[in-house]
């Protein structure tokens, strides 16, 4: 999903990127919490090699990503790697770990 300028266009087409056999077996609640000037948040329900996009906050998230609006975009478009984000601290992930970096293949992401 290159070139995209907004949360809101990202998770508009989150569908597109979706590789449902790489999320055979995951039923999870991944949770993005964006922060800053175009921040936003966010939910995607996985279940049964689906996936639904919520704008909002979930009760009980799997997993939650936070990350500025800015550096979640640059990594969705592939300018900012999502381990070294996370090793610089720019983005954090809280819950289930396995499920962070599942999200990568299961989106087609970075």
């Amino acid at each position: 999903m290159p070139g995209m300028d907004t949360l809101q266009e990202i998770f508009e087409n989150m569908g597109e990127g979706f590789n449902p056999d790489r999320a055979e077996g995951v039923d999870a609640i991944f949770q993005f919490d964006l922060t800053g000037d175009n921040g936003g948040k966010y939910w995607i329900k996985v279940a049964d090699q689906k996936a639904e996009v919520y704008e909002g906050e979930h009760e009980s998230p799997s997993m939650i990503l936070t990350a500025t609006a800015d550096d979640y975009i640059a990594m969705v478009n592939g300018d900012l790697n999502p381990m070294m984000g996370f090793m610089q601290g720019k983005i954090k992930v809280k819950g289930d770990m396995g499920l962070a970096l599942k999200l990568q293949a299961i989106f087609d992401m970075g």
